[in-house]
């Protein structure tokens, strides 16, 4: 049995990929009950030591959460840390404290060259950047005013001294091998067929005798291109 804070976790409804009741996300459907954890991504309680009592599982992340227990009895859920251990300590401060595994503080008082994750966008926000399992951004420049830093997917950012971000990399979760078709069909994701095996009349690359390719660029039901568009905002 997965164990759980019951008073961190809420009910998240499962609209299955639908919007007004017409499907708006493809191969998503209903899928087995669970609990959405309440994470503290803001981590503002200062000079507090909190204590990791325990790594929880997450039916929403790919990455465990780990417990912690503040010494005023607060308790909160947290990514887990690469290198977080059950019974120790961490700590959140916008002054200079240790920059150990899993200590969040403000990217003013990080040496360069440090590993980092759950970073925030601006100050006081909430960590938006490096939350997924096994990730990590590195410190590359600050100076008085921004500093600058590369995501995982080595796009470089710049953000203001005073956003707070976690020491250490995420803690890398091993992938769970599916055994049979069910197990995905368990987390909400419905079969998949390919648009070349399909009639004309279900999409564009659908149609011809035998295996044909479609006589196209590979694309989407409604002919937006599938490979190497572009679809991010300027």
């Amino acid at each position: 049995m997965n164990k759980k804070n019951k008073k961190l976790c809420v009910f998240k409804k499962n609209n299955s990929g639908r919007s007004h009741g017409k499907i708006s996300v493809r191969h998503k459907g209903c899928c087995h009950k669970k609990l959405y954890r309440k994470i503290d991504f803001l981590r503002i309680k200062d000079d507090i030591n909190a204590k990791i009592i325990r790594f929880d599982y997450d039916p929403y992340r790919n990455v465990k959460l780990a417990l912690l227990n503040y010494d005023d009895g607060e308790k909160k859920y947290i990514i887990k840390p690469n290198e977080a251990k059950i019974n120790s300590f961490i700590v959140s401060s916008v002054n200079k404290i240790n920059l150990f595994s899993g200590n969040v503080t403000i990217i003013k008082n990080i040496h360069i060259g440090t590993t980092l994750s759950c970073i925030e966008k601006f100050p006081n926000s909430g960590a938006i950047f490096s939350r997924s399992s096994g990730t990590e951004s590195e410190l590359l420049f600050k100076d008085n005013y921004f500093a600058l830093i590369r995501l995982p997917s080595n796009k470089k950012i710049k953000l203001s001294l005073y956003c707070r971000a976690t020491i250490g990399k995420i803690f890398n979760e091993n992938k769970k091998k599916f055994y049979k078709a069910g197990q995905k069909r368990w987390k909400g994701i419905k079969p998949t067929v390919r648009g070349v095996a399909m009639n004309p009349v279900d999409h564009p690359l659908g149609g011809g005798e035998g295996k044909t390719s479609g006589g196209r660029h590979p694309c989407s039901p409604f002919g937006q291109k599938s490979k190497g568009l572009k679809t991010k905002k300027k």
